[in-house]
């Protein structure tokens, strides 16, 4: 029996052992995969972070002996990688100009803004183009060298020979791995990014882009380190950087194309306050956010917690059933369901309007928009406001539902002075939770009304949550501005979790009445 067990617990600390050596060179080889574009770049403090993060799970995991890091470290790593880090990167944005047009650094908008003047000097190459987008997002121009077929990517940061395109009839690069090519429509709609996109080859030689071609020419602009000024000799024109903006200006203020990425402190924050354009529709659009979360959670609770109380009743028969059907919404994909809620609500041939004989136009009207959301994120919602209200309703005293009986206490009295102090007790944190959800609920918006109805020249829709007019901010628009979205998550956050302490206090008090 001895060496039975000896001969078990010996294999389970072989194949322990096993998974271990599996599990550390499968972090050394991601450590080495991650450290390779690191040391390109030059992000020694990166490099500096990543080697420390692998020598403590190296130091925690080669212990032999049981310690409490080994089940602590691979939770704080999730954190800080998924909750903490997200949050300090947003942060820093938030101080920054980032966004089109300050992409880059000082040296590559100087190379951009070089390239830009570029012309075609004789026997110089000519490409075919084709433009894309690679998996993060960044502008690419795909060529084919007509002369010898070889295909490339063009970015702000230079020319690279391109692997794994495939050509179309024309020689136009058609497909290439990580990227994502543009069609001749997108091509149209999307010229003013494209018109800021220079890729420079030499210190004074570049691609410039004329329709669907391109040629490798001499520049006409340069760059002077003693006036850190750009020229350019065949127009006369003269920019100066202004390090404050991030731009080179002329002397009448005309920026060049491409600036960079600089910290412009509290600027993005300070507009939102200041700034007559951005602080009406930003305060307009924070009353109606507050108004659709507590309209939302008090909708949802309602509903829920008065179908709770409808089949809660002992005796009743098909409670399976009715809970059974109550609880489809939130079992299917809340976006299939928002979908067909949009359709349902379509003006012309929609099922609300058919069904109750109106004529409402849902999408036009910002009223009418934002009943329409309250009333899909009231169906979407309340099952699960049903099932917590089922179950705290269950797990209710019953001494004192008795005791109340004695004293008189029925019906509407009970629920009043009983019934419904109780569940908020134990339900109050689940509400602060909804709330926070529905504050920055951005699915509801953008799938079933995208922030409409707009009225004309205005950015900002009547349905809009900050956390869609952050959005269409940073991707929506045609100038992407990632600092100030940037700025508007971060009063989200204050906002939501100011809120929510104020609440979590409340409910502290309730628990210390009802104790």
């Amino acid at each position: 029996m001895l060496d039975r067990r000896s001969r078990t617990a010996g294999t389970a600390t072989a194949t322990g052992l096993i998974v271990k050596i599996a599990v550390l060179a499968l972090v050394a080889g991601l450590a080495v995969w991650a450290a390779l574009p690191l040391i390109g770049a030059e992000a020694w403090w990166a490099l500096a972070l990543e080697a420390a993060i692998v020598a403590i799970v190296f130091y925690t995991y080669l212990q032999r002996r049981a310690i409490p890091l080994k089940y602590l470290v691979p939770g704080t790593l999730l954190l800080i990688a998924f909750q903490i880090l997200p949050v300090v990167m947003t942060v820093g944005t938030s101080f920054s100009n980032y966004g089109d047009g300050h992409r880059v650094g000082k040296e590559q908008a100087i190379e951009a803004i070089v390239a830009a003047g570029v012309q075609q000097t004789p026997g110089g190459a000519t490409y075919l183009v084709a433009v894309g987008e690679s998996a993060d997002g960044e502008l690419t121009l795909l060529l084919t060298d007509t002369a010898d077929g070889s295909t490339w990517a063009g970015t702000e940061a230079g020319l690279n020979e391109l692997d794994g395109a495939r050509t179309d009839d024309s020689g136009r690069v058609a497909d290439a791995d990580g990227y994502t090519v543009w069609s001749l429509a997108e091509l149209g709609e999307r010229q003013g990014e494209l018109a800021e996109l220079a890729v420079p080859t030499g210190p004074e030689t570049g691609i410039k882009v004329q329709g669907l071609s391109a040629f490798e020419g001499a520049s006409t602009r340069s760059y002077d380190e003693s006036c850190d000024c750009i020229t350019d000799s065949a127009t006369g024109v003269v920019w100066h950087a202004d390090d404050q903006s991030g731009r080179f200006l002329t002397e009448d203020g005309q920026a060049a194309l491409v600036g960079w990425r600089v910290g412009v402190g509290f600027d993005n924050y300070l507009a939102v306050l200041t700034d007559p354009d951005i602080r009406g529709p930003f305060f307009g659009v924070f009353v109606w956010n507050i108004a659709f979360a507590a309209g939302s959670v008090l909708l949802t609770f309602a509903v829920g917690l008065g179908v709770a109380m409808a089949l809660n009743r002992p005796g009743m028969r098909g409670t399976k059933a009715y809970r059974a059907v109550m609880i489809l919404p939130y079992a299917m994909p809340s976006f299939a369901m928002i979908l067909m809620w949009a359709q349902m609500f379509n003006r012309d041939f929609g099922l609300v309007n058919d069904l109750l004989g109106l004529s409402v136009n849902w999408y036009g009207e910002t009223w009418a928009a934002r009943t329409m959301v309250l009333v899909a994120n009231t169906w979407l919602g309340f099952p699960y406001m049903f099932l917590i209200s089922l179950g705290a309703l269950q797990a209710l005293p019953a001494d004192s539902l008795e005791a109340a009986k004695i004293d008189g206490a029925t019906g509407f009295t009970a629920f009043r002075k009983i019934t419904l102090p109780l569940l908020l007790v134990a339900l109050t944190p689940l509400l602060i939770s909804s709330f926070a959800f529905n504050f920055n609920n951005f699915n509801i918006i953008e799938l079933l009304s995208g922030g409409a109805p707009f009225r004309s020249g205005d950015a900002i829709g009547g349905t809009d949550l900050l956390i869609t007019y952050a959005f269409r901010q940073a991707f929506g628009s045609s100038s992407a501005d990632y600092g100030f979205a940037s700025a508007v998550s971060v009063f989200i956050f204050i906002i939501v979790a100011t809120i929510s302490a104020v609440m979590f206090r409340t409910t502290r008090n309730q628990e210390d009445v009802y104790s």
